[in-house]
C-alpha cells in the first residue's frame, strides 16, 4: 500500500500545495513537511507563515523549519526518519548530504520543460521570451541546479493573452499530477526509465527576478514589451519611470495591449487619446490597461487619466 512508502516533503509557496495535496490523497505516508521560517510581512511586520506551512497545519502534518539545511542535528533528524523519498517543490537548493539520505533519492517538481528554463523564475521567463509552450518536469536532484535526470514531463500551450499568474495556476495543478505519476514509477518494482538532460543548442535560463531585469526597455519591439508585461504580472510587475517634465514617477504596468504601426514619435513618448493613452516603441505602441504609480493604488487607464495631470511632453523612460 502507498501508506507504507514514506515521504518527506519540502516546499514553501502556493505552487507546492497541489503536489502535497495529491501525495496525501494517494495515501503516501508524509513523515514531515519542511518549509521556510515565518517572515515579517505587511505594515505591522507580523510574522507570516508560508502557504505550505498553513496547509500542513490544517492537515495535521508535522512541520520543520530549519535555519540551516547543513546543520548536523537537522541532518541527523532527517536520517532518523529513514524516508523512502524526499519530494521538493518550490523550495531551495539542498546540500548533497541531505538529498542523498532517502532510499529512492530526492526528486524535484520544476515548472519548465527542462533543460530549458533552469532557475528561480521559469514561468515568468517563458512568457517574457514569447514561448508558446511550457510545462512541468520531475527529476532526480543532483549537485547542480535543475540538471538531474528527468523522470516525467508534461506540456501545456501558452496563449498570447495569458500572464504569469494564469500559467502558474495551470502548472501547479499539472505539477501535482505529474508528481503522482512519477511516484508510482519510483515505488514500483520496475526500474525507472530516466532521461539525461541533453542540450544541442544554447539554453534559455530563468534567473531570479530583480529591479534590473524587471524594467521595460522602450527601445524594444511592441510585442517584446507586451510579453514582458504579461510575464511579470502580477508579480513583480513590469517597471518603468514616467518623466512628467516637473517630476519623475516610478510606475508598474500590469496589463496592456500592443499594436504595430509606423509613426514618428520617439520611443517612450506618451500619446493621450480620450480615455486611453499609448506609449511609442520603434515599431508601434504599447497600450497600458492597468497601471500603478508609486505610493498610489492600482488603476485602470481611464481612472488614471481622469485623476492625473499629464504634461504634454511626458514620456516613459
Amino acid at each position: 500500500m502507498n501508506s507504507q512508502k514514506t515521504i518527506i516533503f519540502m516546499g514553501t509557496t502556493e505552487f507546492a500545495i497541489p503536489s502535497l495535496k495529491k501525495i496525501i490523497a494517494n495515501n503516501y505516508n508524509v513523515l514531515t513537511v519542511i518549509t521556510s521560517n515565518d517572515k515579517p510581512a505587511g505594515r505591522g511586520l507580523k510574522l507570516k507563515e508560508s502557504p505550505i506551512k498553513q496547509f500542513a497545519k490544517t492537515n495535521g502534518l508535522k512541520i520543520l523549519q530549519p535555519n540551516n539545511l547543513k546543520d548536523q542535528d537537522f541532518i541527523n533528524l532527517i536520517r532518523n526518519f529513514k524516508p523512502d523519498l524526499i519530494v521538493v517543490v518550490a523550495f531551495r537548493m539542498l546540500p548533497e548530504i541531505l538529498w542523498k539520505i532517502p532510499k529512492y533519492g530526492t526528486i524535484n517538481v520544476h515548472a519548465s520543460l527542462l533543460p530549458e528554463y533552469r532557475g528561480a523564475a521559469p514561468i515568468n521567463w517563458a512568457i517574457i521570451n514569447g514561448e508558446n509552450q511550457t510545462g512541468v518536469s520531475t527529476f532526480f536532484i543532483n549537485n547542480k541546479i535543475d540538471t538531474g535526470d528527468i523522470i516525467d514531463q508534461s506540456l501545456i500551450e501558452i496563449t498570447t493573452n495569458e500572464n504569469a499568474a494564469d500559467i502558474h495556476d495551470r502548472l501547479m495543478e499539472l505539477g501535482g499530477n505529474v508528481l503522482i505519476k512519477s511516484l508510482k514509477k519510483i515505488f514500483s518494482n520496475r526500474q525507472v526509465v530516466i532521461k539525461k538532460q541533453m542540450a544541442n543548442k544554447p539554453l534559455n535560463k530563468a534567473p531570479k527576478l530583480d529591479k534590473s531585469n524587471s524594467k521595460i526597455n522602450w527601445h524594444e519591439s511592441s510585442e517584446k514589451i507586451y510579453n514582458k508585461i504579461r510575464g511579470l504580472s502580477p508579480y513583480p510587475g513590469a517597471k518603468s519611470v514616467l518623466d512628467n517634465c516637473d517630476k519623475k514617477i516610478n510606475v508598474i504596468i500590469y496589463e496592456s495591449n500592443f499594436s504595430n504601426n509606423k509613426h514618428n514619435h520617439p520611443n517612450g513618448s506618451i500619446i493621450i487619446e480620450k480615455a486611453a493613452f499609448k506609449v511609442a516603441t520603434f515599431d508601434g505602441y504599447i497600450h497600458p490597461l492597468l497601471i500603478k504609480f508609486e505610493g498610489k493604488k492600482t488603476l485602470d487607464i481611464k481612472a488614471l487619466i481622469n485623476g492625473f495631470n499629464f504634461h504634454k511632453r511626458c514620456k516613459m523612460i
